[in-house]
């Protein structure tokens, strides 16, 4: 049993995974919040150009 876990110490491939899976969360989330914010302009600059036209 503690050989198994001596094993998996020294094993660094689930941390770099664990790493990557983070650093791709976090891009994701500041992705997210981007298109939500250039959306939320693009939707106020339609509307403008839409209520012009009526």
């Amino acid at each position: 049993m503690l050989s198994i876990f001596r094993r998996l110490a020294k094993n660094e491939q689930g941390a770099t995974a664990i790493e990557y899976t983070l650093i791709a969360s976090l891009i994701a989330v500041a992705a997210i919040a981007a298109m939500t914010s250039v959306g939320t302009k693009v939707n106020g600059v339609l509307s403008n150009a839409a209520n012009t036209m009526t």
